[in-house]
């Protein structure tokens, strides 16, 4: 299929022959396995720029090898430069991927410090802890409207944001707020009634 010196990759550029793309658009395995080698050399340097270690950055390498794969037999390899074109589809997709992944991390970070300033924004003496057993405090839940006893329930007990609580109950950030302040609320109330 393919004399030696077909592929070449020389100061960190490649030269692939266009029988081979060819091969490689018609699902030809051998002639994509050789791609893979050939590029493999060129493209790799690129994901270790962005993925920290090895397994991460062949794992990019291999996904994106794939999406040149399929998208092989759109582009006129016979006018278009495969290593620019390649490389510009390596960065693009690496360039996605980060974006995407720092979206998550941000996302992640902020409700982090979502938690931290709704735990240290006011002081709370709780002395229903030493004064109630768990049971005692679960009777007064009874007490709660249905919403304001579960969104209390999955804010203090299971430790759900108010973000997260408003979309598993289908309601406002605000509604879940004023939930959990009705809760406490009517909690207090009935606390002091006892110990009166």
């Amino acid at each position: 299929m393919r004399k030696k010196g077909d592929i070449r990759s020389v100061n960190n550029y490649m030269h692939i022959d266009v029988k081979l793309l060819k091969a490689c658009a018609k699902n030809k395995r051998k002639a994509q396995e050789e791609l893979y080698k050939a590029c493999f050399l060129f493209l790799m340097p690129i994901c270790k720029r962005f993925h920290q270690n090895e397994a991460d950055a062949h794992a990019a390498y291999n996904d994106v090898f794939l999406k040149i794969l399929n998208n092989l037999s759109k582009l006129d390899l016979d006018e278009v430069p495969f290593p620019s074109w390649a490389k510009r589809v390596m960065t693009n997709a690496l360039i996605d991927e980060y974006r995407r992944n720092k979206k998550y991390r941000e996302q992640i970070q902020k409700c982090d410090e979502e938690r931290k300033l709704e735990f240290y924004s006011k002081e709370v003496v709780n002395n229903a802890i030493t004064d109630y057993d768990e049971r005692s405090i679960l009777r007064l839940l009874d007490y709660l409207k249905p919403d304001s006893k579960r969104v209390f329930i999955l804010y203090v007990i299971e430790g759900y944001s108010h973000k997260e609580i408003a979309h598993i109950m289908n309601m406002s950030v605000g509604t879940s707020k004023w939930h959990l302040s009705i809760a406490r609320k009517e909690l207090r109330e009935m606390i002091t009634k006892i110990e009166n």
